[in-house]
């Protein structure tokens, strides 16, 4: 399976780089490739190298101006001329996505898989990995959304939240990951 991972680029503390570190190598035992946004550093670097050492593939897209910190040994490495064709091209890749701990750029990647999902442009199951409980005020907010119309689809259609690792990759292959 291509599994799409939004995650940061910064380096982070252990309580989210050992989660993520475990994450990946079930990733790559499983034999399953990370699409990711290649770089090479911060927590996309954790996760690629623990995907890489386990036995996946790695396939990253880079967009033009960070092209410079994208990693050399990728198995492909796409550059694309903006952040907004790189999220089109990452989601083209994956049979699924997995969400981690991020910024404002993993945030504005997960609302717009989220919102496109919601419009049936595409079917691929969406796994938010609440590492630490770093995604609770965001759920709480979704709740929000659903309880007072705002979400067109119910919540648990758009969007799986796992507390780990193991539970968000029994999700992509159970049932979610089969459509």
């Amino acid at each position: 399976m291509n599994i799409c991972v939004f995650l940061s680029a910064a380096d982070l503390d252990e309580r989210y780089t050992r989660p993520a570190r475990e994450f990946a190598e079930l990733l790559g035992k499983g034999g399953h490739t990370l699409v990711w946004g290649g770089s090479e550093s911060g927590l996309m670097k954790v996760v690629a190298d623990g995907v890489r050492r386990s036995g996946g593939r790695l396939v990253g897209v880079s967009v033009d101006f960070l092209a410079q910190v994208a990693r050399a040994d990728a198995d492909e490495m796409v550059v694309t001329r903006d952040l907004a064709e790189r999220k089109a091209e990452l989601l083209a890749r994956a049979d699924a996505v997995v969400i981690m701990v991020g910024g404002a750029g993993t945030l504005d990647e997960a609302t717009e898989i989220l919102e496109l999902k919601k419009h049936g442009k595409h079917t691929k199951p969406v796994v938010l990995l609440n590492t630490e409980g770093f995604y609770d005020g965001l759920k709480q907010q979704f709740r929000r959304m659903e309880a007072e119309g705002f979400l067109p689809v119910p919540l648990a259609d758009l969007v799986f939240f796992a507390e780990d690792g193991a539970g968000a990759l029994e999700y992509l292959l159970g049932p979610a990951g089969s459509r």
